[in-house]
């Protein structure tokens, strides 16, 4: 009897210490400890457990830091952790977290390559807001003329194998291995397909990039930019300078300029499409993929000049020798100095 009544005791305690431990056990680890709006943890490398758990605690998105200390003092989180940027978000229980910080299960972020980018100081300051190295650290690669030739530029030309696009990269990579994924994104658009259009038309992939920086800063008009390509290869076939004023304003680099004169027309640069026959030597911009295709899909006429139209809208007139381009132009001064 007294057997039977002992064994019923010990089998309630049994029971009752495997329901404490089991729901010590699920508050610790598995119960949903996190609160509020998406939250993402930064932890750039070389970061101690200390720093880690204040930087949570701060956010405010964890319900119960006791419970995440135990759980991360359980799974020996102080041993390992992993640099990243990690999403916090409703749902999630200490365990994942701490196997996510341990094991550098990263989120993505998004570093779109897009503006008016017409140095290397100016992409680096971009990269820099999306990556845990700063602007110092990847000018510092992007200027390794070393590095530069080995993915087969120059640094003049080295611009060009940026293409405008979303790039899904983790928070850690460093600039080197970025440079060299941006790479093998500019091999993939320049297929087969498009090195034949560039090859036909007589350019280099790279050249065809430095005319599309011209060309997109030409016009943002989309039906228009094969179409001023078309008059600068006319250009370039018979040997005529390109005469084009978007590389004397990047010359200028002066924003407060808002007409080329003719004094600027003469200054010595390399750039200087008007003393200088064919391309300059890089991009005076980053161009968009649209208006690289523009180039390589450029629309076949005669034309040799345009100017801006008169409407004052953005678009451009077109002419066939410098009569027509002459009576262009006067057209578009009128319709200036009535609008002032």
């Amino acid at each position: 009897m007294n057997f039977k009544k002992n064994y019923k005791i010990i089998l309630i305690v049994l029971l009752t210490v495997s329901f404490i431990l089991a729901l010590g056990i699920y508050f610790t680890f598995f119960r949903p400890n996190v609160k509020g709006e998406i939250t993402y943890l930064y932890i750039p490398h070389h970061s101690e457990y200390k720093q880690v758990i204040d930087s949570l605690e701060k956010s405010g998105c964890i319900k119960s830091i006791i419970s995440f200390k135990i759980a991360a003092s359980i799974e020996h989180l102080d041993k390992k952790i992993s640099p990243g940027r990690y999403k916090i978000e409703k749902g999630m229980n200490n365990l994942y977290i701490i196997r996510a910080i341990r094991n550098g299960w990263q989120t993505p972020v998004r570093l779109t390559i897009s503006g008016n980018i017409r140095n290397l100081e100016k992409l680096a300051s971009i990269i820099s807001k999306k990556i845990e190295s700063d602007s110092s650290e990847i000018i510092s690669v992007l200027r390794d003329t070393c590095l530069i030739d080995s993915l087969g530029f120059n640094p003049t030309t080295f611009l060009t194998m940026f293409l405008p696009d979303t790039y899904e990269v983790f928070w850690t990579v460093s600039p080197k291995e970025l440079l060299f994924k941006l790479k093998k994104e500019y091999d993939k658009f320049w297929n087969e397909e498009r090195v034949a259009k560039a090859s036909k038309i007589g350019l280099t992939p790279v050249e065809v990039s430095i005319l599309a920086s011209i060309v997109s800063e030409e016009s943002n008009i989309k039906d228009e930019q094969p179409v001023i390509a078309g008059v600068y290869l006319n250009r370039l076939k018979r040997g005529i300078k390109l005469q084009a004023d978007p590389t004397i304003k990047f010359i200028l680099n002066d924003p407060s300029v808002k007409r080329i004169l003719y004094k600027h027309l003469t200054i010595d640069s390399p750039y200087n499409t008007y003393i200088h026959n064919g391309l300059p030597p890089g991009p005076i911009v980053i161009p968009q993929k649209s208006t690289i295709d523009a180039v390589l899909n450029y629309k076949q006429h005669d034309y040799l000049y345009f100017c801006a139209a008169p409407t004052l809208n953005g678009s451009h007139n077109f002419a066939r020798n410098i009569t027509e381009h002459n009576k262009n132009a006067r057209a578009y001064q009128r319709a200036i100095s009535l609008k002032n």
